[in-house]
């Protein structure tokens, strides 16, 4: 595939205004036939997985940019398996993988992006949010009664109380902000809403009940949670709606079909990183003296 065709699937999927932005226009099970076929997809997805490596290497290297990769998608979307599929051949070192959970007391005690900013990428390196600050206009938007733990005041003028309009909106304003504030550190971001269908969703859980080796993946909850379906789009429609921008881009990736999925990611990792011109570091004059004289150390032993 030429890059200009790489360009044109990557521009299908990627959204940087939000306005007008609506979810149902992107199809789960979209696999850009016109462009691609899971053939061609395939050596593809070698290609990139190489080349994300050899960048991943040098971004390490250069020790001064850093990126954050933030994964959302409903439950059994496939995150878990697109961290290990695009990031095979990475260097461990360079990579931090964080999984926000429920948070715990501590975390309840502080502001909702406290904990999100303490597991931000340091520079060098690759940073993987497995959810994220997200959750917090997702889940918790989902079900409120979750912001009773968040000790949040009730009466103040000009505090937005939850779970109001205004209380959501402010969250989604202080998200874009922060991200707006991380990339102007040198922090490259790049946001995958891994856009599932719900019969997918039906098809992966039957699959964790009747494989003996996923019985350990499948939740009663998850399958609680299906009856929550359309809130949970909304949800994820007004998030992305309200964040996307230039420097912090989302991508509604086709989730239906796992070889699909991993090519967008990998190739959105790539272009990101290729923007940036990463190059291994020059070493100064005296630097190198102090090179060649190892060099002649080695040599003679």
């Amino acid at each position: 595939m030429k890059p200009k065709q790489i360009a044109r699937l990557l521009a299908r999927y990627r959204v940087t205004d939000g306005d007008k932005f609506k979810l149902e226009k992107y199809k789960p099970d979209d696999t850009a036939g016109q462009i691609v076929d899971q053939r061609e997809a395939d050596n593809l997805l070698a290609d990139g997985i190489a080349r994300l490596a050899a960048l991943q290497s040098r971004l390490y290297a250069r020790n001064s940019w850093r990126m954050l990769v933030v994964l959302q998608s409903m439950d059994a979307g496939g995150k878990d398996g697109t961290i290990r599929h695009v990031l095979t051949g990475v260097n461990p070192q360079g990579v931090q993988v964080s999984a926000f959970k429920q948070p715990g007391p501590e975390e309840l005690a502080h502001d909702f992006l406290w904990r999100i900013h303490a597991k931000t990428p340091p520079a060098g390196v690759i940073g993987i949010f497995n959810r994220s600050h997200y959750e917090e206009v997702l889940v918790c938007r989902v079900h409120p009664e979750l912001l009773t733990h968040q000790h949040l005041p009730t009466q103040r003028e000009g505090f937005a109380s939850p779970p109001g309009e205004k209380f959501w909106r402010h969250r989604l304003e202080d998200i874009a902000a922060f991200e707006k504030y991380l990339a102007r550190q040198g922090v490259v971001i790049v946001k995958l809403y891994l856009h599932l269908s719900r019969d997918e969703q039906k098809r992966r859980f039957l699959s964790r009940i009747d494989s003996h080796d996923k019985n350990w993946k499948f939740s009663a909850a998850d399958l609680a949670e299906r009856a929550f379906w359309d809130a949970h789009q909304s949800a994820a429609e007004a998030a992305i709606a309200a964040t996307a921008a230039p420097h912090a881009p989302w991508y509604i990736v086709p989730a239906d079909h796992k070889w699909f999925t991993h090519l967008i990611v990998v190739e959105a990792l790539v272009d990101a990183l290729s923007g940036l011109d990463l190059h291994y570091p020059t070493l100064s004059p005296e630097d190198q003296s102090r090179l060649e004289a190892a060099r002649h150390a080695l040599e003679a032993q």
